[in-house]
């Protein structure tokens, strides 16, 4: 059976009951402003950010009876009263019989239409429900049509409870903070606007107003208003059968004052004859203005269907138009869920990680990681608005190589560590200059590394294990040189500064220290003793490919030796003796970590690049050689990286006793990084085929069962194991694994984890989730933590980089497809529509024998109907210059012959 049904090639679908599976709900949000989510009964929360939200914050284990939400009611005379939007008692029971309503949804990107039908009542409901692209305001156009061959009269009450304060007074002063609220219903609706607003923030003079207008069609006012909670459900009510649908209760002219209620938007139209067939429409918006501004001036142009049917065709455009990527594989379904996998990093840059809900990742915006591995996404999509991203995000490293852990609402704007807490993630410094590295290669610019920007100060110092107590808030958050200025380095210095300060920073078996927790956060119980093989080999192959593009930078003449700050010359002490030496190592962090433990000098050395490249390659070699030689784990013939030391010093991966114990980021960041070889990433494969692979469950999972709640390693063996860090199919990693084994020329491997993650989560009847990938897969299949996720990010670059091939190598365009059969249509062509050196790109790969990648060779190369020269038989290169001739104006189309 079909469950989601697409309607075109953007992604827009449709599902049949959706109401019959928990946790659906579709994003509304606009580029600012409103952050909404919306389930197939209009459940669901909306806010701008945890200390102001206008509904009341649901998590995921609510969504389901979350009742007190938006609603749309029809009183029928002689009948009695029906919900357009399925909640009510009457239709919650009959959801469980023949009798319920016949009932659909369609949606796209940031927009959902509900249809319903009521054979009992003779009515027919459409509400079409999304954010604007201003994000002002969160709109809902209501149809009602009589359906029966006879009139009937009909009253129409909307509903929309105003929470209007913090996520945190549900359980703190909810009462008392209802005691703030100022309520007045104005000719259009209910506006609240508290005294004070009660957070984290202290007691503050609120500016802020919380408003739910509504209008007829032709754009006429309510009749009247349910300004309060009181007011609207009645004594005993609840808002599944409310006194004022219940009966004929009055609502309250415009011009009404309540103060110290909890309020609702509780609009009523007036009762009108529906003739057979006839349609009435109404329009709900709800909204929250800031300061100054008048819910008014927005509601306004939200008011007649007019103004909304245009606002919503700007809304499908503006998001049809973001998600500007596309594949043609021969399967509509699969592209289909391709698009909303590309749509889903833009989800992430708006709603951070917490504000859908699934919100378990704390109050509000992105972490450090998810700043960097975002813009992969977005180098894609908006290369434009990427390059100023990368360099003000660098102004949250601090000068001992570590990072700011909370990040402020702005761009490049980082929060000191006002709870005092040492928060290193010691993979944090490996992100950015993967970040960097792909925009150099997709733009050519690699003038970006000598961008000039501070380093972050707070409290934290020596790597997180000491405080400064120098340091106070009026000292800022840049750090300063002895004379009291502020010291900038360049983006390259702040590279070199985060690789090889992590280079230093290791434990006892000489692998590099967990700290607080490596890209897995739940390995977060081995602070003092615990290790990350994994992540020294994702910081080897780092330093490995910094050596290289500084070798790049000679050859274009660009630069032949950097400035630096003095105090980073120890750093590039190069001797065997030292790296064979985790005590020699770790003192000299130290000395290096004193020297700028408060203020730094403000003097800086030259140092060559040659000599810079070699340095690191050679600590890059040495590390790579060590865990080759130590943390191969063999199991008969097959074989696989250990990838850590608990916090008593032991390794965690082994094959004894006839125990298996293996972990997938272990091995992803050794192949990765090329610190494995080819025998042992073949034997790697066969381990994780026979240890990790669950097809059912939906692919590779994380680790193995331990079968112990092992607490000197993280807090993810308390959760039950396939959930979640702790064996579970994680979506993040997994695509990570099929990314590097493309990248080592592993195409076929690659290919399978890709597409078994993509079938299972196409599996409506298991994955219970709109098209996208989630986080992860849960023991029983269903897709979790839907949109939010770094995975989608690396999907859409592993999709267009590896499997089409199609990257940028300093600026020129490079196309080396590695397509499987399956991925070609019946006539053997495929194809990837993107935006390259701002020109718009259609690249056709045409395959007609639909041979693997290992047989392929080019045959001829079009763009626009001409044959271009190429001298590469594998591979594809195009010049900028050649590419940057072409009219911006126009989609150009490239076509690679294969044979």
């Amino acid at each position: 059976m079909k469950y989601i049904k697409f309607q075109d090639k953007n992604g827009s679908f449709s599902i049949e009951n959706p109401e019959n599976y928990s946790g659906l709900y579709i994003p509304l949000a606009g580029e600012n402003g409103l952050k909404s989510a919306i389930t197939p009964s209009l459940g669901g929360d909306s806010k701008l950010d945890q200390n102001h939200f206008l509904l009341e914050p649901v998590s995921i284990e609510n969504l389901h009876n979350n009742r007190n939400t938006r609603n749309f009611w029809c009183k029928i005379k002689g009948k009695g009263y029906w919900s357009a939007c399925g909640v009510s008692a009457e239709q919650e029971f009959q959801k469980y019989t023949d009798k319920q309503d016949k009932n659909s949804l369609e949606a796209g990107f940031m927009w959902q239409k509900l249809h319903r039908a009521s054979e009992k009542y003779g009515l027919q409901s459409e509400i079409l429900s999304f954010v604007t692209v201003k994000g002002d305001a969160e709109v809902h156009l209501v149809k009602i049509t009589n359906i029966e061959e006879e009139e009937q009269e009909i009253t129409p009450v909307a509903v929309i409870p105003v929470y209007g304060r913090s996520a945190d007074n549900l359980r703190d002063h909810r009462h008392v903070t209802s005691l703030l609220h100022r309520i007045r219903t104005t000719e259009y609706g209910v506006e609240v606007k508290p005294v004070l607003s009660f957070d984290e923030r202290g007691h503050q003079k609120n500016n802020t107003a919380y408003f739910v207008y509504g209008s007829e069609g032709e754009g006429t006012e309510p009749e009247s208003f349910y300004p309060d909670v009181e007011m609207f459900i009645g004594e005993g009510g609840s808002f599944l059968i409310p006194e004022v649908v219940r009966e004929e209760k009055k609502g309250v002219p415009a011009g009404t004052e309540i103060e110290g209620k909890e309020a609702v938007g509780g609009i009523r139209f007036a009762s009108r004859v529906l003739r057979p067939h006839e349609t009435a429409v109404y329009i709900v918006t709800a909204g929250i203005s800031e300061k100054n501004q008048l819910p008014e001036e927005t509601a306004r142009f939200y008011r007649t269907e007019k103004q909304v049917a245009r606002e919503f065709e700007h809304v499908k455009k503006h998001w049809t138009e973001k998600v500007n990527v596309s594949f043609e594989t021969g399967d509509e379904d699969r592209d289909n869920y391709l698009k909303w996998i590309c749509f889903q990093p833009i989800l992430r840059r708006i709603y951070g990680c917490s504000f859908l809900p699934y919100h378990d990742y704390g109050k509000g915006g992105r972490g450090w990681r998810d700043l960097w591995q975002d813009c992969l996404a977005l180098l894609i999509m908006e290369p434009s608005v990427v390059r100023q991203m990368i360099v003000d995000n660098y102004g949250g490293v601090r000068i001992d190589g570590t990072n700011a852990t909370i990040i402020g609402n702005r761009q490049g704007e980082f929060i000191a560590d006002r709870n005092n807490i040492a928060r290193v993630w010691m993979d944090h410094a490996f992100w950015p200059f993967v970040t960097t590295q792909l925009y150099m290669d997709q733009t050519g610019d690699m003038n970006v590394l000598f961008e000039k920007i501070p380093y972050f100060k707070d409290l934290q110092t020596k790597r997180g294990t000491a405080h400064d107590e120098k340091w106070s808030s009026a000292y800022g958050e840049n750090q300063k040189t002895e004379s009291g200025e502020i010291y900038y380095g360049t983006v390259l210095e702040h590279i070199l500064l985060e690789n090889l300060c992590a280079f230093y920073d290791v434990g006892e078996h000489n692998e590099m220290k967990l700290h607080g927790a490596d890209w897995n956060d739940a390995m977060d119980m081995a602070w003092e003793n615990g290790e990350s093989v994994a992540f020294t080999c994702a910081y080897a192959g780092n330093m490995k490919n910094i050596a290289e593009y500084l070798r790049k930078l000679q050859e274009k003449e660009m630069f032949d030796r950097i400035e630096v700050a003095e105090e980073m010359e120890i750093l590039f002490t190069g001797d065997r003796e030292l790296y064979e030496s985790p005590e020699k190592k770790q003192q000299l962090l130290r000395q290096y970590t004193e020297k700028c433990a408060h203020d730094i000098s403000g003097n800086t050395i030259v140092i060559r690049l040659d000599q810079l490249s070699r340095n690191l390659d050679e600590k890059a070699d040495w590390m790579m050689e060590n865990i080759r030689r130590r943390e191969w784990v063999k199991d008969g013939e097959n074989g696989w990286f250990n990838g850590y030391y608990d916090d008593h010093k032991r390794p965690v991966e082994r094959a004894e006793n006839s125990q298996v114990r293996m972990m997938l980021t272990s091995q992803v960041f050794a192949i990765m990084s090329k610190t494995a070889q080819k025998d042992q990433i073949e034997s790697i494969c066969k381990s994780a085929d026979k240890y990790l692979f669950d097809r059912q469950a939906g692919g590779y999972r994380l680790n193995t069962n331990f079968h112990e709640e092992k607490f000197d390693l993280g807090r993810m063996f308390g959760f039950a194991y396939g959930e979640k860090e702790n064996g579970a199919v994680f979506s993040h990693m997994a695509v990570m694994y099929g990314n590097a084994l493309y990248k080592n020329g592993y195409a076929k491997e690659g290919h399978k984890v890709l597409e078994t993650l993509l079938d299972a989560a196409m599996d409506f009847e298991n994955s219970r989730m709109y098209p996208g990938i989630p986080e992860y897969f849960d023991n029983q299949g269903r897709g979790l933590y839907a949109y939010l996720t770094g995975a989608a990010s690396w999907y859409m670059l592993t999709m267009i980089t590896e499997v089409f091939g199609v990257r940028g190598d300093l600026g020129d365009l490079v196309i080396a497809p590695a397509l499987m059969p399956e991925q070609y249509n019946e006539n053997g062509q495929a194809s990837l529509t993107m935006e390259f050196a701002g020109r718009k790109l259609e690249i056709c790969i045409c395959n007609p024998e639909k041979k693997l990648p290992s047989e392929y060779k080019i045959k001829t190369v079009w763009c626009d109907e001409k044959e271009m020269k190429n001298k590469q038989s594998t591979c594809v290169r195009i010049e900028r210059e050649l590419l940057e001739k072409l009219s911006v104006k126009e989609t150009h189309r490239i076509k690679v012959e294969l044979m």
